[in-house]
């Protein structure tokens, strides 16, 4: 893979949307990410600098722009480098009635 891209899975570790990279390679392969709007199945998928990241969770949903690739899995404040949220992205799950 080219230096200025990143293994989707890779990413979402680092970042910190997973505890484990299984789990994010997980979350890419069960379809609960999505980049730059389109569903993603393989977490091998390579990412970049400027890509919109869409996470769907169970507490909701969040939507961030890459900022950095990184280098390792460092400390939270460390992880929150590698994206900027996107304004009116985190969204609570929430069902009309």
């Amino acid at each position: 893979m080219r230096e200025d891209r990143q293994r989707l899975d890779k990413w979402l570790w680092f970042a910190r949307f997973a505890r484990t990279r299984s789990l994010a390679a997980r979350l890419a392969s069960d379809g609960f990410v999505r980049v730059n709007g389109s569903r993603v199945e393989n977490p091998a998928k390579g990412i970049g600098i400027g890509d919109v990241v869409t996470v769907a969770a169970p507490h909701g949903t969040l939507a961030v722009r890459v900022l950095d690739l990184g280098l390792r899995r460092g400390s939270a404040p460390e992880a929150r480098l590698l994206y900027d949220d996107l304004p009116g992205a985190a969204r609570p799950d929430s069902s009309p009635e």
